[in-house]
């Protein structure tokens, strides 16, 4: 369980490519396997998934605990999924970086350098694609938890379209059209086309 301390607005945090150049030498994962953005515990997480040509980019709402070698049962759901989708690796991603194992602990102020500094992660995370990058519609009806989410998702959706990315989904969409949360899939679910734009019009 992770509870945040307060709002992140009133933290320091790290941009996130002073998180991807510092890195603590005492960690034990293998850093040729792991990407863990920034590579220690902390109230925010930007990127945590494993290194390959062709990673399936998972976007859930907000990190909780997991970390490398230490995956939550989410993750390894996500995990799974890729493997028996065909991709060589994953990388999850959140519309919102803030660390809450409860989405109703979310920052209540929507800090805007995070998203800022969260897109620039996302932007990486496509840039490790050879070719049209994959994005999993993975939130769930948490998307509902806080109003600034569509924003960000909104955002993610616009960069996304610069790199010709393909959206997916696994599993039924909520009555109200959410992508199915990874949790209790089964490990050989299929990935279908996600219309982004339709879901967004919605809303």
């Amino acid at each position: 369980m992770h509870i945040p301390v307060g709002e992140t607005t009133k933290q320091s945090i790290l941009t996130f490519q002073e998180a991807l150049d510092k890195h603590k030498p005492d960690k034990p994962y293998s850093r040729e396997r792991w990407l863990y953005v920034p590579d220690f515990y902390s109230e925010y997480r930007y990127i945590l998934g494993t290194k390959g040509k062709h990673p399936l980019i998972t976007l859930g709402i907000n990190p909780s605990t997991a970390e490398p070698d230490n995956l939550d049962n989410t993750l390894k759901s996500v995990e799974r999924i890729a493997l028996h989708n065909g991709f060589d690796s994953f990388l999850m991603f959140n519309v919102y970086a803030q660390r809450a194992t409860r989405p109703d602990d979310m920052d209540l102020v929507f800090n805007e350098e995070l998203h800022h500094q969260n897109l620039l992660a996302f932007r990486y995370c496509l840039e490790q694609s050879e070719g049209a990058p994959t994005l999993w519609a993975a939130w769930g009806a948490i998307a509902e938890k806080r109003d600034y989410l569509m924003t960000c998702i909104r955002d993610m959706a616009a960069l996304g379209n610069e790199y010709g990315a393909q959206w997916v989904k696994a599993g039924t969409v909520s009555k109200k059209g959410h992508p199915h949360h990874p949790l209790y899939l089964k490990k050989d679910s299929p990935l279908e086309p996600f219309d982004i734009k339709a879901y967004l019009k919605e809303r």
